[in-house]
């Protein structure tokens, strides 16, 4: 797999994106964000449109040109979007994948998830609520590691210090969740407490970083909406940028 040095990586071939038809064979800039793509569960909704491409292109737009303002990482313009089966998945070191209550992964691209992350790959996971969302995630997790327990994201991870200091007392929601109090505050309905967990290697790096009862995604789409919560989007931006530095020196 190819990694980034420090802050800093020359990525593979760009490669074809969905919504772009970007073809060009120079990599755009040091740091491509790729999107996961999956096939929807017989469990999913009929929304009219592909789950894995929820909350896009304006969660990226702002996560962009977040990580652009608040670091100094050369960042493309926009995501990759790419299926397990696609080599090229290896040659971006953060995948990021959301509504996973929705996905279903084959056999064949389980095994291939558990390659990508025992190569040292980095999954993030969100945007996923309550009972029957995980498990519809779990039914797809366990195949790729039925080995590995998937475990509550404690404090000391080097991932909450490694850029911002953070702390899991802000449970970042949908823009759905929100609603206006009889006081004209803005307050969130969820479908349960906001839970950090994860998946970790022999070593103790952390392969799966699993954002649950949590929507990071909206809080980067409406970052400019000014019903959304400030905290709640800074948040969320701080914890891409922990993110995608972990991805980058692990």
């Amino acid at each position: 797999m190819l990694w980034l040095a420090g802050f800093f990586v020359n990525t593979a071939l760009a490669q074809s994106m969905i919504y772009h038809g970007s073809t060009s064979e120079i990599p755009e800039a040091e740091f491509h964000m790729a999107r996961l793509i999956y096939t929807d569960s017989p469990h999913a909704r009929d929304h009219g449109y592909n789950m894995w491409a929820i909350d896009y292109p304006e969660a990226e737009i702002h996560i962009i040109q977040g990580i652009r303002r608040l670091t100094r990482v050369n960042t493309a313009d926009d995501s990759m979007h790419l299926s397990l089966m696609d080599d090229r998945i290896f040659d971006y070191p953060w995948l990021f994948v959301q509504q996973v209550g929705t996905w279903l992964l084959s056999d064949e691209e389980a095994s291939r998830l558990r390659e990508y992350l025992l190569k040292g790959g980095f999954l993030v996971v969100d945007d996923f609520h309550g009972s029957n969302d995980w498990v519809v995630f779990t039914e797809s997790m366990y195949r790729v590691f039925p080995d590995r327990p998937i475990m509550a994201l404690p404090l000391s991870d080097t991932i909450m210090h490694i850029f911002y200091e953070l702390d899991q007392n802000t449970q970042i929601p949908g823009r759905r969740h929100l609603y206006q109090t009889a006081s004209g505050e803005i307050a969130a309905q969820m479908q349960g407490p906001a839970s950090w967990k994860g998946i970790y290697d022999d070593d103790g790096r952390l392969m799966v970083a699993i954002n649950y009862n949590m929507d990071m995604g909206d809080a980067w789409e409406h970052a400019d909406d000014p019903v959304y919560p400030e905290p709640m989007t800074a948040l969320a931006y701080k914890f891409g940028i922990n993110y995608l530095i972990y991805a980058m020196t692990h």
